[in-house]
């Protein structure tokens, strides 16, 4: 009996075309971030060892690639929140979490603009993520709170705008460093009075 064609379309990707995908998105946010948004695609997928159909059955468009870098760098930073957690001290897992973050917001200002030109709403792609973020940064503080690592009254959102505020004066080569930097800045200054 043949399968019905919602049984086929809810089958998970083969193993090999998983791997495809992933590689793909990890070569395009280093070519992205390396080259910018313009980064050429036959570039990105002989660098990722697949050829132009198998980019394009992927990721049909720059904006379907753009914007299926930019969530997959969300996921992995929402999920970084629970294996740091697990495996550092609450303080240095939120410092930790910090510095992906500063990372990730390098992919959103290469993709950001892009993003407002070839899509309908960007707004869309960047507030899916936002949940997940908030979530992640809410749960560290939350723990470094509780074993009395940072202030009562450490509102987690605030460490966040710090960040994203050094990243908007990105004319500076060195914005990354700096953002690194604020992160310990911002982690001192979240430390209890005494």
């Amino acid at each position: 009996m043949p399968a019905k064609t919602s049984e086929i379309t809810a089958r998970k990707p083969r193993a090999d075309a998983q791997r495809n995908r992933e590689r793909i998105l990890e070569i395009a946010k280093k070519e992205f971030t390396r080259s910018g948004s313009s980064a050429s695609l036959e570039e990105i997928g002989k660098k990722a060892g697949v050829g132009p159909g198998t980019l394009y059955r992927h990721f049909p468009t720059r904006g379907d690639l753009l914007i299926a870098v930019y969530r997959s760098e969300m996921e992995k930073l929402a999920a970084a929140e629970k294996i740091l957690a697990d495996s550092l001290p609450p303080i240095e897992a939120l410092r930790a979490w910090l510095m992906q973050f500063v990372d990730a917001v390098e992919t959103k200002q290469v993709i950001a603009p892009v993003l407002n030109r070839l899509v309908g709403d960007p707004k869309q792609v960047f507030e899916a993520s936002y949940a997940a973020i908030h979530e992640a940064i809410r749960a560290l503080v939350k723990r470094a709170i509780k074993s009395g690592d940072v202030r009562q009254d450490l509102d987690p959102i605030d460490l966040l705008r710090a960040l994203v505020g050094v990243a908007n004066v990105a004319a500076s080569p060195h914005w990354r460093q700096s953002a690194r930097r604020l992160v310990d800045i911002l982690i001192a200054g979240s430390r209890p009075t005494k």
